[in-house]
């Protein structure tokens, strides 16, 4: 026998051991748990879409910088330290120091609102609401998803925000400024993010109800500024009785050092406000689930 048909002779390998393969289940179960939709995977998802819009995150930066820029204006305005009379203001307040250096908070209340309505309302404009439901079946999942990243973000930046308009503030203000280890003072400051986040919170909510950018920033303000300003023209009786209920005034008890003649004790308003955000995630949550993207 020559090389040659040695060579040409095909070579037979010898088989394996037998090993089993993966039943068909098995692997279809594998397959399904890599797709398999989670809130964890939702909420991956709503980070990325967070971060990945520019708009958004300018929205927070500004948001940022009114707590923060307001803060040391009122602060500088109180204490004397920026020449008052340049911008139509007389030096100190009836305010104390805590509440000079939060004042920020009500501009960047607007604004923070303004960035949880069009977080929503963005997608439905844009018809990137379809496609989100339909890759997440339980919709409920989506709305989760969205306070989860939402309010995880804005709490933090919202607590950079006002513990730095804090400081800086009673940096400007001096011997006449107030102390973390003060009563109350520190409540206030970590009050005053929480508060924050849940109007954000609330504007998210109106967001997913209305569905209508204008809408839901009007409704918005029409709670947060609108009605508690018309309250003092109704009967005191309903200011008392109905007065410290309000979402802000609820919100104005717990990020306030010390407690106001007439307003809720802190802890009671801290409650009144998270029934508040509760409320609003829970119609939001019903109409998201029952009505057509």
């Amino acid at each position: 026998m020559t090389v040659t048909s040695l060579a040409a002779r095909p070579r037979t390998v010898a088989a394996p051991a037998d090993v089993p393969s993966p039943p068909a289940p098995f692997l279809r179960t594998r397959r399904a748990a890599r797709g398999r939709v989670t809130l964890t995977r939702v909420v991956n998802s709503e980070w990325i879409k967070f971060r990945s819009v520019r708009s958004t995150v300018l929205t927070l930066l500004a948001t940022v910088g009114a707590v923060v820029a307001l803060g040391l204006l009122f602060s500088g305005v109180h204490s004397g330290v920026i020449g008052a009379q340049t911008i139509g203001l007389q030096p100190g307040s009836g305010a104390g120091p805590v509440d000079v250096a939060l004042g920020g908070v009500n501009l960047g209340q607007l604004i923070i609102g303004v960035l949880g309505v069009t977080l929503v309302t963005g997608e439905y404009a844009t018809g990137m609401m379809r496609p989100t439901l339909a890759a997440v079946p339980r919709r409920l999942a989506v709305l989760w998803g969205k306070a989860i990243v939402f309010g995880g973000i804005v709490t933090v930046a919202m607590l950079v925000a006002t513990f730095t308009a804090f400081l800086g503030g009673q940096a400007l203000i001096g011997t006449a400024g107030a102390s973390l280890a003060g009563s109350g003072v520190l409540r206030a400051v970590i009050g005053a993010a929480i508060y924050l986040t849940g109007v954000g919170l609330i504007g998210l909510a109106a967001g997913a109800i209305l569905r209508r950018n204008a809408a839901a920033i009007g409704v918005l303000f029409t709670v947060v500024l609108v009605i508690p300003g018309l309250f003092p023209l109704l009967p005191q009786s309903w200011n008392d009785t109905v007065g410290p209920y309000l979402p802000s005034n609820a919100g104005t008890a717990f990020m306030t050092a010390a407690h106001v003649s007439g307003s809720l004790a802190p802890w009671a308003g801290l409650a009144v406000f998270a029934g508040y955000v509760t409320a609003a995630l829970a119609v939001a949550a019903i109409l998201l689930k029952r009505r057509d993207a």
